[in-house]
């Protein structure tokens, strides 16, 4: 990870934010006029982008899950054991999105609703934004990055 100044006519600003963030993962950006008040200061915290090599394909990061079944068994026990208003833990949101993306693999492409989609979709951002605010790639992939490094870990 880095940081990124730019110094720049206020005019560009919007042109050059927008390529840095094509070109890194990067956060928000931070602006800020010069001293003389005439151009305008951008900052932001980058990285590279993630090669597609390094996601797992969902054969490689479910190969080891537990079945579909149990994940869903899982969930329900979790939540039924947890009480009203607790802030439930990273695990329970990775296995849920994880089950989601799961769920979503087995729905069929040419379906009119693709609702089990959207909701994989919509857990794997939540997760992705709780872990890392900001960073910007495909969030369903990142959920089998992370799926697949927490089963490699547990094993």
């Amino acid at each position: 990870m880095f940081e990124i100044r730019v110094i720049c006519d206020p005019a560009d600003t919007d042109r050059v934010t927008t390529a840095l963030t094509a070109a890194f993962t990067a956060g928000d950006v931070r602006r800020y006029p010069t001293r003389d008040g005439k151009r305008t200061r951008l900052y932001l915290t980058a990285d590279h982008r993630p090669t597609p090599q390094d996601w797992p394909t969902p054969e490689q990061a479910y190969a080891n899950a537990p079945s579909i079944n149990s994940e869903i068994g899982w969930t329900a026990r979790f939540l039924a054991d947890a009480e009203c208003f607790t802030e439930l833990g990273r695990e329970f949101y990775l296995r849920k999105a994880a089950l989601l993306d799961r769920i979503a693999l087995l729905d069929d492409p040419g379906a009119w609703d693709r609702d089990a989609t959207g909701t994989a979709e919509a857990a794997a951002v939540f997760l992705l934004d709780m872990d890392q605010p900001g960073l910007i790639c495909d969030p369903r992939a990142y959920v089998r990055q992370q799926y697949a490094l927490t089963l490699a870990n547990d094993q």
